[in-house]
């Protein structure tokens, strides 16, 4: 059923996610001070690209760094990306069809909101 899921995941909304947040990694690490934010801004375009069967866990070892990153991440974007996964997410949730598309938005609002110090892993 996963499958089937992130296919139609993909082909709607997916694509275009990651697409995005790959651009936004790329600028990331093209300027040096900020290429943890590109890092976690590719790890969160593989996980809006496929999110179906794979959940976020906190990373063992990820200690304040990870802490002040994240607080800087939210401050310039990490609310912004959280409001639009939230609204997006209510959006398709007013069809049945879209509400397993809708419920994969409210997935991505932590990884969008805390990226650092988090790590994506298969639901097993």
């Amino acid at each position: 059923m996963s499958l089937i899921l992130n296919v139609i995941w993909l082909v709607l909304c997916g694509f275009w996610m990651a697409l995005l947040y790959t651009l936004a990694g790329i600028i990331c690490c093209i300027l040096i001070i900020t290429i943890p934010f590109g890092l976690a801004s590719f790890r969160m375009a593989n996980y809006a690209l496929w999110p179906f069967g794979r959940t976020l866990v906190p990373r063992s070892g990820a200690g304040a760094p990870s802490v002040i990153g994240n607080i800087i991440w939210i401050i310039f974007a990490g609310w912004w990306l959280a409001i639009g996964h939230l609204f997006t997410g209510f959006l398709l949730c007013i069809t049945i069809i879209g509400i397993p598309l809708g419920v994969a938005n409210f997935k991505l609002i932590p990884v969008s909101l805390v990226p650092l110090g988090s790590e994506i892993v298969p639901v097993k």
